[in-house]
């Protein structure tokens, strides 16, 4: 069994997508059981619309939810130990969890996560990897938004617990690294990109491939298994793909729907549209794993419906089933003299 805690008060709308996607991703993985946090009245009726998911369940009183826009450190103050997100993180540090969900406020998930849950040993900062689709299927992108800015040491940290996530979630035995850069030549970038490709190359660790630099082009091309980079340029990256993937689909509908001949077009390529929406539905990616953490937390969008939240859920699944923590926690043991000696006030 996979004992998953959920932050039911998380994200945009709360109980109204986290409930129903939880019963989404039961009905499809029947060997789950969840641990909810959440405002009884708020939930109660909602809950009960799925039995077996109530059946599944155990649920726990929070009168207090982070609000989208809190700061991470009112929102630490405020929660620390009442909040329905606080308790989904405290689950698995506890051991009633094996992994944690949640739609809510990005800042605030990573700070009571790492407050609550501790970094690993020799790891100075977390990172959010997110599953990017790719003309060869899926790649590992991180970080998506956890750390701006990044020393060459840090990128590698990224790279050995990006590479562990691949061996975890696509079963590959040696994935291929690319750090993300302005040119694939060894002069350009900045020097702390430079240095981290000087590291990874002088490594030469077993459990990874390190391809070289790669470019924004290749995240959608699946050049590499995992592409390294610092929060904020692949936090921008993400954004900026979400919204090519948007402003595709709203040019198709406009061009389906200009006249009665393009119409009528549609129809007869209406399941080739039907595979292109499949393939773009950032519901289907939905779920950035945090790594660097003593547990597992998943960060769904915070606006997603009930089959994205599902996705999230099954990603968390995945992890736990293929023990990405352990596999972790082995390669930062076995190459632990690459890192800073001591990891910082965080670390376990």
């Amino acid at each position: 069994m996979v004992k998953i805690s959920l932050d039911v008060m998380g994200g945009d709308f709360g109980p109204e997508v986290v409930i129903p996607g939880a019963a989404k991703a039961l009905e499809r993985h029947p060997d789950i059981t969840f641990v909810l946090f959440g405002r009884h009245d708020e939930c109660e009726a909602l809950l009960a619309r799925y039995p077996t998911l109530k059946e599944r369940s155990v649920f726990h009183n929070c009168d207090v939810a982070i609000a989208m826009d809190e700061k991470p450190s009112q929102a630490l103050r405020r929660g620390r130990n009442v909040s329905s997100m606080w308790q989904a993180i405290a689950a698995v540090k506890t051991g009633d969890a094996d992994v944690a969900v949640s739609a809510g406020n990005t800042g605030a998930l990573m700070a009571m996560a790492k407050f609550c849950l501790r970094t690993m040993p020799n790891i100075e900062r977390p990172a959010i990897a997110g599953i990017w689709p790719t003309l060869k299927g899926e790649s590992i992108v991180l970080d998506i938004g956890a750390t701006i800015g990044a020393d060459a040491k840090q990128l590698l940290s990224f790279a050995v617990m990006g590479g562990a996530m691949a061996r975890a979630l696509f079963e590959i035995e040696r994935p291929t690294i690319g750090l993300l850069n302005v040119g694939v030549e060894e002069i350009k970038g900045q020097e702390e990109v430079r240095e981290a490709g000087r590291l990874l190359r002088e490594a030469n660790i077993d459990s990874l491939h390190y391809s070289g630099f790669v470019e924004g082009d290749d995240l959608g091309k699946g050049t590499v298994d995992v592409v390294v980079t610092e929060g904020f340029t692949g936090n921008i990256a993400l954004k900026a793909a979400e919204g090519t993937a948007k402003q595709i689909a709203s040019y198709l509908r406009a061009a389906m729907s200009r006249s009665l001949l393009s119409r009528i077009g549609y129809l007869f390529a209406k399941g080739a549209f039907d595979a292109l929406r499949e393939k773009m539905d950032p519901r289907k990616v939905n779920g950035g794993v945090f790594l660097g953490l003593n547990g597992i937390v998943i960060k769904s969008h915070g606006g997603t419906d009930a089959e994205g939240f599902a996705a999230a859920i099954e990603v968390g699944y995945d992890m736990v089933r293929n023990g990405l923590t352990k596999k972790i926690e082995n390669d930062l043991k076995l190459y632990h003299d690459l890192f800073p000696s001591n990891a910082g006030p965080e670390a376990a």
